[in-house]
């Protein structure tokens, strides 16, 4: 399922002696104590191979979850925004029938290409570039993140990203990409900053983001919906920076950098007096606690692919190439 384009040598790289490395790299002290510095160590993230069964694993754990409607089957293969979205899809549909996904299609990727980071410290994280056979032509994006040797791989954020649209990453001679610091500011925008500043932006507007579809448009749209006919949205919009939901971002071979960071969001819809909460879908339904009378409150995780131009570039905003919403709870009042 995999394509690997890297160079040849690469592909004979010793994985014990790169477990070797990234578990400890020990120097004497005068006392004679030993000191662990493997975190210190400048390391690939995985080999290309050690990529491929990470994938591999991944896609049969999330095609056994969907089959069974049952998130026990795929828990060690995701994390952060993707866990949080997967579990409460198979929940609700876990809910609305009982006996598994009579629909069920199995997810299969192919024209896979693994952009594999060299850094120090832990997480070390990879991006899967695949074509699938859901979501039309868009492409794929996986990222897989780890926070320790012996930890698996897992999926922190999903996005597709439309065909054509996926940035030539920086890469040195050996085939190794860039990771690049959350904290740099040679960017448009701090990395880092991108799940606080989004939140803002979905808020109040500003200039950090370039106009489209998860931006400008989403932020008409929910002004739009705002106040209907005997109904109030209400929206709240707050950032996810910590743990699985940490930001990542690769430098691209133009100098900016390809972002994958998360956000929450509130939607509340409160009916006037005399009017009724519009019925909600099934799946809603299935994830929602306490009874909808004149109020309902949905919780979402999204997670954002976001390509962050070099500071000085044309341009200077930051342009989302992709985004994934997932509802992961309601209440009713």
């Amino acid at each position: 399922m995999s394509r690997d384009r890297g160079p040849r040598r690469l592909r004979r790289l010793d994985r014990s002696a790169l477990t070797a490395a990234s578990v400890t790299a020990l120097s004497l002290t005068a006392s004679g104590c030993m000191v662990v510095h493997g975190e210190r160590e400048v390391l690939p993230a995985t080999t290309r191979a050690e990529a491929a069964r990470a994938l591999q694993q991944f896609t049969t754990a999330y095609n056994a979850a969907d089959k069974a409607y049952d998130s026990s089957l795929d828990a060690a293969h995701v994390t952060g925004a993707l866990a949080a979205i997967d579990a409460a899809r198979l929940k609700a549909g876990k809910t609305s029938s009982p006996g598994g996904n009579a629909s069920h299609t199995p997810l299969k990727l192919s024209d896979v290409t693994y952009t594999i980071p060299k850094k120090a410290g832990w997480p070390r994280w990879f991006v899967a570039d695949a074509a699938g056979n859901k979501g039309g032509s868009a492409r794929w994006l996986l990222v897989f993140t780890r926070n320790g040797l012996n930890e698996p791989f897992q999926v922190a954020y999903l996005t597709l990203v439309t065909q054509g649209k996926v940035p030539e990453f920086k890469k040195d001679a050996d085939g190794w990409a860039e990771a690049v610091p959350a904290n740099t500011t040679d960017l448009a925008a701090e990395p880092g900053d991108l799940s606080k500043d989004y939140a803002g932006y979905l808020k109040s507007g500003g200039d950090v983001f370039a106009d489209g579809t998860h931006t400008s448009v989403w932020r008409s749209e929910r002004t739009k919906d705002a106040a209907r006919p005997g109904l109030a949205t209400q929206y709240i919009d707050e950032p996810l920076t910590n743990g699985g939901y940490t930001p990542l971002a690769l430098r691209t071979k133009d100098g900016g950098a390809l972002v994958f960071f998360a956000t929450h969001h509130y939607e509340k819809q409160t009916a006037h007096s005399g009017a009724a909460i519009p019925t909600p879908g099934t799946a809603v339904l299935a994830l929602t606690t306490g009874e909808i009378k004149q109020s309902l409150t949905m919780e979402f995780v999204s997670n954002q692919a976001a390509l962050d131009p070099a500071k000085g570039a044309g341009g200077q905003r930051v342009d989302l190439l992709g985004r994934i919403q997932g509802l992961t709870s309601a209440d009713g009042s």
